[in-house]
């Protein structure tokens, strides 16, 4: 059998298995009780005060390398602030000659692509609070879920022998506890905000439709929480960040800086997860591409049957 005829076989069989499609798996729908954040970048200052709470309340150890130190996620860190800068760098939340801050952790998607290729349920996504966590006893190194998470976050500890996967699980002990995530709760402006994702999106709605200028009582922690302070509303993006990209997040942003300036990819609202779902069910529906690879090596076999040369 001739190498070139077995895969030009295979290769058609299987395209013409995805031509005949099945149906398109839809976005997951938003949990009735997904649990969510609000990240404003206009009102975070960069103190990095939600980095060093997060060290804490998750037991991580400090990074002991330079260029690790807190310039991007790690297997160390879970949560970094980081800075866009342009020109002068002197006008906060201004794209030309000024600054601005994004902070990144899990965004915990609604339909998480991390979830979808795991093997062996290593990624879980809560079907109450829709919080996408990692359980280590279970995992087995593939980092599949590195591969697949659209904004870089899984990290695997490649220099431990019984190196895991680590990511932000949203304080998922903490809300256990009835507390919040222990990066809103240090937050000294308001710039996270915690409370159910059809808050944090309402809420997301009023500040973006605020005019420059406008006075609005920033609230901190939570909706309800006592303490806030009023503040004059910069020019925000007219886009929330997370509300459909890639199907959706738990954690929005808004930002008075386009969000690409600030790191943050430009996706589809079709997720992932649902694009390559739909492939896999395809092809494996009824057996249909091993059955059609099998058909493709048995035609090429037969009609090879006489040739007995080698194809080096």
């Amino acid at each position: 059998m001739k190498r070139r005829e077995f895969l030009l076989a295979a290769g058609g069989a299987a395209l013409a298995t995805v031509s005949g499609g099945a149906a398109a798996r839809d976005n997951r729908p938003v949990l009735p009780h997904a649990i969510g954040m609000l990240y404003d970048s206009t009102l975070c200052i960069g103190c990095k005060a939600c980095v060093a709470a997060c060290k804490r309340a998750n037991e991580m150890p400090p990074e002991t390398e330079m260029k690790d130190w807190a310039v991007d996620l790690s297997p160390k860190t879970l949560n970094v602030i980081k800075a866009y800068v342009d020109g002068s760098g002197l006008a906060k939340d201004h794209e030309s000659n000024g600054y601005a801050f994004v902070k990144r952790h899990c965004m915990h998607c609604v339909d998480a692509g991390c979830v979808s290729v795991c093997p062996v349920q290593a990624m879980r996504k809560d079907q109450t609070s829709g919080v996408v966590s990692h359980h280590p006893e279970a995992c087995i190194g593939c980092r599949y879920c590195v591969m697949a998470c659209p904004y870089d976050v899984p990290k695997f500890d490649i220099h431990n022998a019984f190196g895991q996967i680590h990511k932000c699980q949203f304080c998922n002990h903490r809300l256990a506890e009835g507390k919040v995530p222990a990066c809103v709760e240090v937050c000294p402006t308001g710039a996270s905000l915690f409370g159910s994702r059809e808050q944090m999106l309402a809420e997301a709605q009023r500040r973006v439709a605020l005019q420059e200028g406008e006075p609005y009582d920033y609230p901190r922690l939570t909706l309800d929480a006592p303490y806030r302070h009023k503040k004059e509303a910069p020019i925000y993006q007219q886009h929330i960040f997370g509300e459909k990209e890639g199907g959706g997040t738990q954690v929005l942003h808004i930002s008075g800086v386009p969000y690409q300036k600030l790191g943050l990819p430009q996706l589809p609202e079709r997720s992932y997860a649902a694009m390559s779902e739909t492939v896999q069910h395809t092809l494996y529906d009824g057996m249909m591409l091993p059955g059609a690879i099998l058909a493709g090596l048995l035609f090429v076999a037969r009609r090879n049957s006489g040739d007995h040369s080698d194809d080096e």
